[in-house]
């Protein structure tokens, strides 16, 4: 089994990462290298089939596309696809450096992550809002990080959903009492100063925002400044 593609810095920093889906998809390339320009950690990419969630969005010439365009600007890659396992390949080799399928895929997801891991990048794992946290459990050996949807997945500029926040915080407890502290949780779904910082403080330390981010005139400060204030509440709900 190939060692994970870990991120630069140590485990557990405070990661900021704006979602492409909401970039302006006239001008990608532009949009990519602003992302890098901003000091984000990483590109999310988005990866919807129009069955597993009811929509449509990129392909593996897509991440091609970002690591051609900034080579040096990390590619993280959410498959929302019933069957991952048969596409995951296609998209390390276009560039992704962290693949991350959901839980409930229609899938071998212990062979998936396995898989993943042996190409040499992150593995990850998603759920959507509806789904426990105790699902990821019996994974947890093999992910880098774990993903919580926190609106339904499918389309971007949706309101954030509250209730996931307690999944959260069992997940990082969980987390740190079996010996998996270095264990990443991402964010994803109306995602704000507001709503990362709520999500700081139950033990969520990467952020996916792409509405909130894309929008701004200044990526760059905005960036800074949800980083700034999710370091300030990270785990302060965990003790």
């Amino acid at each position: 089994m190939g060692e994970p593609f870990l991120y630069t810095g140590s485990p557990m920093k405070v990661q900021v990462l704006p979602s492409l889906l909401a970039a302006d998809y006239g001008c990608l390339a532009e949009e990519i290298r602003r992302v890098a320009a901003s000091g984000a950690d990483a590109l999310h990419l988005d990866i919807m089939d129009a069955h597993f969630v009811p929509n449509l969005s990129f392909g593996p010439d897509m991440v091609a596309l970002a690591k051609r365009v900034c080579p040096d600007l990390f590619r993280n890659v959410h498959l929302m696809m019933t069957r991952p396992d048969l596409y995951a390949g296609r998209f390390i080799d276009a560039g992704a450096q962290t693949v991350q399928l959901h839980v409930e895929a229609d899938c071998d997801v212990w062979a998936g992550l396995q898989s993943i891991r042996a190409r040499g990048v992150r593995s990850g794992l998603v759920l959507r809002p509806q789904t426990p946290a105790k699902a990821v459990f019996p994974y947890l050996p093999l992910c880098d990080e774990v993903l919580f949807m926190t609106v339904n997945p499918g389309y971007g500029g949706q309101s954030f959903m509250s209730e996931v926040l307690p999944k959260i915080r069992e997940l990082r407890l969980a987390a740190d009492e079996r010996g998996w502290k270095g264990l990443d949780i991402m964010v994803d779904g109306g995602i704000n100063y507001e709503t990362a910082v709520q999500c700081a403080e139950v033990g969520a330390n990467q952020y996916v925002a792409g509405s909130f981010l894309f929008k701004q005139s200044d990526m760059g400060a905005a960036v800074a400044q949800m980083r700034e204030r999710c370091e300030r509440a990270y785990g302060t709900n965990t003790r």
